[in-house]
């Protein structure tokens, strides 16, 4: 495959994903309402502007690498992490229909709603966060941003540190409702 073609469906696939993302941040919206108007409580707002900030660099860090250093990754890898990606999406989308109207970017509980154990959530407790952390890593690559890709990781972790803890906690309050 041609590096003009790897290149042309790495910007494809960076276009599907901000639409994704867009998706998402729809879907999320309204299940928060819809949440909220259950009475649900939110758990660690302090964080989440952070989040959103970070992942919102990343994508911009991802692009921008590319464009001011090009890509030095072979193609094979590239289009690795081009399948691993696309894989991801349809994790993640397991992870939101699973949830159903419980899903969204926020840590909200509502109480009498019992904790999800079926999907995703039957093999690991946090599968969206390992679908982010593989995302993470792999997209850059799609564009051979290997940089942006091993900061953005770290920086990740750093942050589902605190994000998983703050959910863990939060989902113990379901045993206290």
């Amino acid at each position: 495959m041609s590096m003009e073609l790897i290149d042309a469906t790495a910007w494809m696939l960076f276009g599907a994903t901000l639409l994704e993302r867009l998706m998402e941040l729809i879907v999320s919206k309204r299940n928060a309402a819809w949440s909220f108007s259950q009475g649900g409580v939110e758990y660690g707002e302090g964080h989440y502007k952070w989040m959103v900030v970070m992942h919102s660099l990343f994508l911009a860090a991802m692009t921008a690498e590319f464009l001011w250093m090009g890509s030095t990754i072979d193609v094979s890898v590239r289009m690795g992490a081009m399948a691993v990606a696309v894989l991801c999406q349809l994790l993640r989308w397991w992870v939101i229909t699973t949830l159903g109207k419980q899903w969204n970017t926020r840590v909200i509980i509502v109480p009498g709603l019992k904790r999800v154990t079926s999907g995703p959530y039957r093999f690991l407790s946090h599968p969206n966060y390992v679908v982010v952390a593989i995302e993470t890593f792999t997209l850059p690559l799609i564009f051979g941003s290997w940089r942006t890709a091993l900061v953005f990781s770290i920086l990740n972790v750093l942050m589902m540190r605190v994000r998983i803890r703050v959910e863990n906690q939060a989902l113990l309050s379901l045993k206290a409702i």
